[in-house]
C-alpha cells in the first residue's frame, strides 16, 4: 500500500470521527509515554486521517458551492464557500 493511500477503515469515518481520532493521536502523541515504533505508526495513521479529513472537507465544499450557485449555475446571492 503506497503511503498516500487511505486505508479502508479510515475512509468509512465521518469527518468528525476522524478528527477526533486525531485528536486523541496528537493528545498520546504529545505526552510522550508512546514508544518510538507506536509514534511512528500514530503519526503515519495521523497523517491518513488528516488527509481524510481535508477530502472530506473539500466534498463539502464542492456541495455548498453547488448549493450557493444553485440549479442550471444561476447565482442564487451568496458568495461561494470559502473553507480553506
Amino acid at each position: 500500500m503506497a503511503e498516500d493511500k487511505i486505508p479502508a477503515d479510515i475512509r468509512k469515518l465521518c469527518f468528525e470521527d476522524a478528527l477526533a481520532e486525531m485528536e486523541d493521536i496528537v493528545h498520546n502523541l504529545e505526552s510522550g509515554e508512546v514508544k518510538l515504533d507506536e509514534a511512528i505508526g500514530a503519526y503515519t495513521r495521523g497523517a491518513q486521517l488528516k488527509k481524510h479529513c481535508q477530502a472530506k472537507l473539500k466534498e463539502a465544499q464542492v456541495r455548498i458551492d453547488k448549493i450557493v450557485l444553485g440549479p442550471d449555475d444561476a447565482d442564487i446571492g451568496a458568495e461561494p464557500a470559502d473553507l480553506e
